[in-house]
């Protein structure tokens, strides 16, 4: 069945990013700032996760940053979209990358955290539930689910998310929905952390965004949960 994404894969980097210029920064300072922010809380938790599954990974662009940023040994990049998964083996497939659609992914309890970005608010709200099971089946026991998404409560947000064609109708999630569907999903949540407060302009700020991390401010925020049993 084709996916929704499947008609925007030869623009999609172009279309994301004119999406976000008006923050003044590309994908690739999020996707580090994402990357980077867990680290901090992995080191935190004192837990240096091996394997590592990327539910939602686009065109793969991450899996390099879990290597290097995170120092994974493997990377599973999983989407429904067969357009996106073969641009993301071309550019980023290795011994250590490898990308393969969500059907053809058995979840058996062997990966040691799963990242997912700016995904839930494309599920249908519906399935969401079946989501986090699926992805819990992925997880080890004890084992950490980092799930990203846009803040509803970020103005600038919503604003970047009307100009990117594949998020205009996108469902929205308050961080209260997202900790609830995770604890209801048999997830201890560890912590909730809002990022991205200061566009470019204002970037002599951005120094003080760790003081104001709990605080719903940010563009994004992260629900960093820990699989139960």
């Amino acid at each position: 069945m084709p996916s929704q994404f499947d008609e925007y894969v030869q623009n999609y980097d172009e279309t994301l990013e004119q999406g976000l210029s008006v923050s003044g920064e590309d994908s690739t300072y999020f996707a580090r700032g994402r990357v980077l922010w867990l680290r901090d809380c992995l080191q935190q938790l004192d837990e240096q996760p091996r394997a590592i599954l990327d539910y939602g990974c686009g065109t793969g662009s991450t899996a390099p940053l879990f290597l290097e940023v995170l120092g994974a040994n493997v990377v599973v990049g999983l989407d429904s979209s067969v357009k996106l998964i073969e641009r993301a083996h071309q550019k980023y497939g290795s011994e250590q990358s490898q990308f393969l659609l969500i059907e053809h992914y058995q979840p058996i309890g062997q990966v040691d955290l799963v990242y997912c970005n700016g995904v839930f608010h494309h599920i249908p709200v519906s399935e969401r539930a079946q989501v986090v099971a699926y992805i819990a089946r992925a997880l080890r026991p004890g084992s950490l689910f980092a799930l990203w998404e846009n803040n509803p409560w970020n103005p600038g947000t919503r604003y970047i998310m009307s100009r990117i064609p594949f998020d205009r109708d996108a469902i929205t999630l308050a961080p209260s929905e997202t900790r609830r569907l995770l604890e209801i999903g048999g997830f201890q949540i560890l912590r909730t952390d809002f990022l991205f407060i200061f566009p470019k302009a204002l970037s002599w700020f951005r120094w003080m965004e760790p003081l104001f991390c709990r605080v719903p401010l940010g563009a994004q925020y992260l629900v960093l949960g820990r699989k139960l049993s």
